[in-house]
C-alpha cells in the first residue's frame, strides 16, 4: 500500500538534510585553500595531507560517538550539537592566528561532520514512509552536493573578487552563513518518533552492544562497513579534495572553474537520483553507475599516460561523466542503505560503526592522494581507483539486499537468515 507524504514530513526531512550542506561545504571548501595554506605555512607534501586530513580525524571522532549520543540524547538534540560545532569551526578558522589553531578548528568542524553524517540520515529514514524513504534520505545527499557547489562557487568568487592575501579565511568562514539557517530551523522540527518509541525500552546502550553480537546484525554491520570504506577508494573524495590540483596537473588554465563544473554536474545528477531512486531501486543504480565509473576512470588514466597526447576536453568530458556516474549511484545510495539496513534497537550504534569505516577510508584517501599522484603518477592513481570498483560490485551483488519499498522492519527480517 502506497503511503502519502505530508508537507510536514517533507519539511522536517529538508531541515535535517540541511546538515548535508554543512557536510558538503566543509568537505569541499578545502580544495580552494590548499595551495595558499601550503605556501603561507611552508607545508611539505605530508603537511598538505595533514591539513586536508585533520578535519577527517575530527570526523572519525564524531562518528564514534554520534550513534550513542543520538540514542541517548535523541536525534534532534544531536543535530543541534553538530550545528554548534560548525559555528565554532567556521568562525575559528576565519580568525585563527597560526597553523596549529587552524588545524584545531578544522578538527572541530570535522567532529560536526562526523556527527551530522550519522544522525541526519537516521532521522530522515525514521520519519519517512517506506515507499519514499530513498527519496527522502537522498535529500541529504542532494544537500551535500549543494554544499559542494556553494564551496566551489565561494572559492572561485572570493579568489577572483579579492586582493586579500589570506583569502582562505573568508572561504572557510563563509560556512557560518548556512550553519545559522540550520541552527535556527532545528528548533522547528520534532524528535524522531521511532527514537521516542525505543527510549523507554533502553535507558542506556548496553542492550545495543549486546544485540551487536547477534550474527545477523553483525553480518549487516560488517557488510555496511565494507561498502562504506570501499566507496572511498573509488576516487570520489580524491576528486573532491584535490580537484583543482588534478586539473592543474592536466594543464587546465583555470582549474577552479573546472571544479565549479564538477560541482554543478554533481548537484544536478543528484537531483535525478533523488527522483528515480525509489523507482529504479538502489542496486540497479549501483550496477549502471559503477560500471560507468570504471570506464571513466580508465579513460582518465589513459589521458595521463605520457605516451598519449589527448586534448583537455577528453579529460574534462570523462571527468564530468565520472562525477555523473558517481552521483547517481554510490553517492546517492550509500547514506540511504546505511540508514535503513539496521534494526531500530541498534541503528544508532550500527550506523556509527559503518560511518567510522567510511570516515577512516575518507581520511586515508585524503592523506594518500598527494602521495599517489606523486609516486604512482596520476595515471596509476586513476587505474587503481578503477580496480577498486570491482570488490564493491561483488559485495553489492552477493550480500546487500535491495531495500527499495521495504519497511525498516521488513529489512530487519532479511538479516535473520544469517542467525
Amino acid at each position: 500500500m502506497t503511503q502519502k507524504v505530508s508537507a510536514k514530513v517533507v519539511f522536517i526531512a529538508i531541515v535535517a538534510a540541511l546538515g548535508g550542506i554543512l557536510f558538503g561545504y566543509d568537505t569541499a571548501v578545502i580544495s580552494g585553500t590548499t595551495e595558499i595554506v601550503k605556501m603561507q605555512f611552508g607545508l611539505t607534501t605530508g603537511g598538505e595531507g595533514w591539513y586536508v586530513g585533520c578535519a577527517l580525524i575530527g570526523s572519525i571522532a564524531g562518528v564514534l560517538i554520534a550513534g550513542m549520543l543520538s540514542d541517548f540524547l535523541g536525534r534532534k538534540k544531536t543535530m543541534l550539537i553538530s550545528a554548534l560545532l560548525f559555528s565554532v569551526s567556521a568562525i575559528g578558522c576565519a580568525v585563527c592566528d597560526n597553523f596549529t589553531q587552524l588545524v584545531i578548528y578544522r578538527m572541530i568542524g570535522g567532529f560536526g561532520i562526523g556527527i551530522v553524517s550519522i544522525v541526519s540520515p537516521i532521522y530522515i529514514s525514521e520519519v519517512s514512509p517506506a515507499n519514499v524513504r530513498g527519496t527522502m534520505v537522498s535529500l541529504y545527499q542532494l544537500f551535500i552536493t549543494i554544499g559542494f557547489l556553494l564551496a566551489y562557487l565561494a572559492n572561485y568568487l572570493i579568489l577572483k573578487g579579492t586582493d586579500m592575501p589570506e583569502y582562505w579565511r573568508p572561504m572557510l568562514g563563509a560556512e557560518a552563513i548556512p550553519d545559522l539557517l540550520f541552527l535556527i530551523l532545528i528548533f522547528f522540527i520534532p524528535e524522531s518518533p521511532r527514537w521516542l518509541a525505543v527510549r523507554g525500552q533502553r535507558q542506556d546502550n548496553s542492550e545495543a552492544w549486546k544485540a551487536m553480537r547477534e550474527k545477523g546484525i553483525l553480518v549487516a554491520v560488517l557488510i555496511g562497513s565494507a561498502i562504506a570504506i570501499l566507496g572511498q577508494f573509488m576516487g570520489v573524495n580524491a576528486v573532491l579534495y584535490y580537484g583543482p590540483k588534478i586539473f592543474a596537473d592536466a594543464g587546465f588554465s583555470d582549474p577552479l572553474f573546472s571544479t565549479v563544473l564538477v560541482g554543478v554536474v554533481n548537484m544536478l545528477t543528484t537531483v535525478i537520483a533523488l527522483i528515480i531512486i525509489d523507482k529504479v531501486g538502489r542496486k540497479q543504480l549501483v550496477w549502471w553507475g559503477v560500471g560507468g565509473m570504471i570506464v571513466c576512470l580508465l579513460m582518465i588514466g589513459l589521458y595521463f599516460l605520457p605516451s598519449t597526447h589527448l586534448p583537455n576536453w577528453f579529460m574534462l568530458s570523462f571527468f564530468l561523466l565520472y562525477v555523473f556516474c558517481t552521483a547517481i549511484s554510490i553517492s546517492a545510495v550509500v547514506f540511504v542503505l546505511l540508514s535503513e539496513m539496521y534494526p531500530n534497537r541498534v541503528r544508532g550504534l550500527a550506523m556509527s560503526i559503518a560511518g567510522l569505516a567510511l570516515w577512516v577510508g575518507t581520511y586515508l584517501i585524503g592523506q594518500l592522494t598527494p602521495w599517489m599522484l606523486e609516486n604512482l603518477t596520476p595515471a596509476g592513481t586513476f587505474f587503481l581507483f578503477a580496480f577498486m570498483c570491482l570488490p564493491y560490485l561483488w559485495i553489492m551483488y552477493k550480500y546487500v539486499p535491495d531495500t527499495t519499498g521495504k519497511s525498516l522492519e521488513e529489512i530487519e527480517e532479511y538479516w535473520k537468515k544469517y542467525d
